[in-house]
């Protein structure tokens, strides 16, 4: 059941002359009309800012979410089916750059206000934090869907699993929901230049992947940041198992609409990165005209119109934020109507395509990663 939205009235007391009560008293015409207005204000309130409803609860209510799930509103999709038939939420708590101190509180903030997936990394340093805050949670385990990610300097078959075990161990957990190649970049462990071959080739590193798939240490396998050449490159090989995820870069300012259609028709789901847009980008995002048009005409805020856009296209959503009310407004979501819908997609195509992230120079690669 959704509750309206609605405006505090004035406290008075019940015997003051100003009182609505002392009011109707002397008029009876004007306690049917205060009534029906308020009836009114709460039903439009309601209607317009169903989205906005139990993101206010949870804040006035001292940050206590009682419902379980995404409230999805519109026919928005809370899950979708992979190509292993495992059904994976279709909003996560990304903690990518979630600083020490804070990236536990933002998991517990998140299960309570309904996330079941958590998006994290070796890389990122902070899983040992991650795996506190999910052993303190009252969420089971298996409700979870828990991701992480293979590190670039372990690519070489016989270092895979030392490194799974030590983000298993850190997680706190004897299995990951989703384990993908981070990046389709193969360090030396030395710290020489990249292993070409492993790079142009990451068969050896999948089997192992798929190993470990057998083994029950992890349930589903895919990869990140790898183009459309890449991903054939990769399955093109005897695969025992398919990718299921393809994690990217996707956003307003960077839509890559050509790799959305080709990843629906390959079976092989995305999930964007950099939702609201990159490091700098957030507030030109929040601040896009369409964007701001389209949150105003259906009550929501800039950031749910953007975060139900990419999930109306299919792809998986991975906002990160450490703020409470963020967190929690970020995954309060809704179906856009279709003409809303197509005139942001019209906007996010019709500029040109700017990436955020491209750590290629970075790295001192003496090619660009993503082509």
């Amino acid at each position: 059941m959704t509750t309206a939205t609605y405006t505090p009235l004035p406290v008075y007391d019940d015997h003051s002359k100003h009182s609505p009560q002392h009011k109707s008293r002397k008029n009876p015409l004007f306690k049917r009309v205060f009534v029906l207005a308020l009836v009114m204000v709460s039903l439009v309130l309601g209607f317009r800012q169903v989205t906005r409803t139990n993101t206010l609860r949870w804040i006035v209510g001292g940050g206590k979410c009682h419902h379980t799930g995404p409230n999805f509103g519109g026919g928005l999709q809370s899950h979708y089916t992979l190509n292993s038939g495992d059904k994976i939420p279709s909003v996560a708590l990304g903690v990518w750059k979630a600083k020490p101190g804070e990236v536990g509180q933002a998991v517990k903030t998140a299960l309570e206000a309904g996330y079941r997936h958590i998006d994290g990394a070796w890389i990122y340093r902070n899983e040992a934090e991650v795996g506190k805050a999910l052993k303190e949670s009252d969420v089971r385990r298996e409700d979870i869907w828990l991701t992480s990610k293979l590190w670039n300097s372990f690519h070489a078959p016989e270092d895979v699993e030392p490194i799974l075990d030590d983000s298993l161990a850190k997680l706190g957990t004897d299995y990951l929901d989703l384990y993908l190649i981070h990046w389709p970049l193969a360090l030396k462990k030395d710290g020489t230049p990249y292993d070409k071959q492993l790079t142009e080739d990451p068969y050896p590193t999948w089997q192992k992947l798929e190993e470990m798939v057998a083994k029950g240490k992890v349930r589903n396998i895919g990869v990140s940041n790898f183009n459309i050449r890449k991903i054939q490159n990769l399955t093109a090989n005897p695969l025992k198992i398919q990718p299921v995820i393809n994690q990217v870069e996707i956003n307003y300012w960077f839509p890559q609409p050509e790799l959305v259609e080709w990843s629906k028709k390959s079976g092989i789901l995305l999930e964007a990165y950099s939702p609201l847009g990159s490091d700098g980008r957030v507030s030109d995002s929040l601040n896009v005209p369409e964007i701001k048009e389209i949150a105003n005409e259906l009550g929501m805020t800039p950031a749910q119109v953007i975060i139900s856009w990419h999930v109306q296209r299919g792809t998986i959503v991975l906002p990160k934020s450490v703020t409470p009310s963020r967190i929690v407004e970020n995954i309060h979501l809704s179906k856009l109507p279709d003409a809303a819908f197509e005139r942001l997609e019209k906007a996010a195509t019709s500029h040109p395509p700017q990436r955020g992230l491209n750590p290629s120079k970075g790295w001192g690669l003496d090619f660009d990663i993503f082509e």
